[in-house]
């Protein structure tokens, strides 16, 4: 007798035959038409309890997956209130402060925080490296600091303080 049995995996339930062999090792053939109805009650529980699991399994994960994209949401959020803050203040040497605290407050959302902070510190700076190259060609302009920026974004991201960059005088505001 031949039935399917569930077997779930977090991304697909997939059935795969299965059959039934009694104790002295030979497959089972149906010997009664009671004993026929039994297996085949047992096989709808054992397919529905498998399509409950993985239905389970499923919302689980998903809601893994909203967090995560709403925690990457408030995080991107972070990063543009920090570079606005930063064009507002428009002060000297606040640069790496603006980094490392846009990286801070995105990680502190979760890890869809910290995902989007470094996606978004990357892309910024590999961006400012293209546009370097037209504004200076390959003289290397501007290296030094696209390295010193990262370095306070993964400060911020690992969640130490960004007042380690703060610059004297930035207005309490910021």
């Amino acid at each position: 007798h031949q039935s399917s049995l569930p077997i779930c995996s977090t991304s697909q339930c997939q059935y795969i035959k299965h059959s039934r062999v009694s104790k002295a090792g030979s497959t089972a053939s149906s010997a009664s038409p009671g004993a026929s109805a039994g297996r085949h009650s047992q096989s709808r529980m054992k397919l529905s309890t498998g399509i409950i699991f993985c239905f389970l399994i499923l919302g689980v994960s998903s809601q893994r997956w909203a967090s995560f994209l709403k925690e990457a949401g408030q995080g991107a959020k972070d990063m543009w209130r920090a570079y606005s803050d930063m064009r507002e203040a428009n002060y000297k040497n606040s640069d790496k402060y603006f980094h490392a605290r846009g990286n801070y407050d995105a990680a502190q959302r979760g890890p869809g925080g910290a995902w989007a902070a470094k996606v978004i510190s990357d892309a910024r700076e590999n961006i400012q490296r293209i546009t370097d190259r037209f504004k200076h060609g390959s003289s290397g302009h501007g290296v030094e600091d696209s390295k010193a920026d990262q370095a306070a974004n993964e400060w911020g991201r690992s969640g130490k303080d960004p007042n380690h960059f703060r610059p004297a005088g930035l207005p309490d505001k910021y």
